[in-house]
């Protein structure tokens, strides 16, 4: 996997790619509750092109959310498709994000 980061004046996107395992999710989590230190709340994350996340990559999304939640933000995700669409339904993750 890899992925980018660009940060707007009011927003986070983070464009992930490819299969999300544990040790990437780690370090997207840091990197992002970073950006939660510096004041950003509102983060979009870009998943049309992941063709996999395990439960690591899942776990990272909910963390954020719950701490963007606490400063009055949010998550938003878009692009789910396929198994990683089935995914969030079948985890209701669905319930949980707003999915565009």
């Amino acid at each position: 996997m890899n992925y980018q980061i660009e940060a707007s004046d009011d927003q986070i996107t983070v464009i992930l790619r490819g299969a999300v395992y544990l040790e990437e999710s780690a370090m997207i989590r840091e990197e992002l509750l970073q950006y939660i230190q510096d004041g950003y709340k509102s983060f979009r994350i870009d998943m049309n092109e992941v063709t996999f996340i395990d439960s690591s990559g899942l776990g990272v999304l909910v963390a954020i959310q719950k701490r963007a939640i606490q400063h009055n933000g949010a998550v938003s995700i878009v692009g789910l498709k396929g198994s990683v669409l089935e995914l969030f339904e079948l985890t209701r993750l669905t319930k949980v994000f707003a999915i565009d």
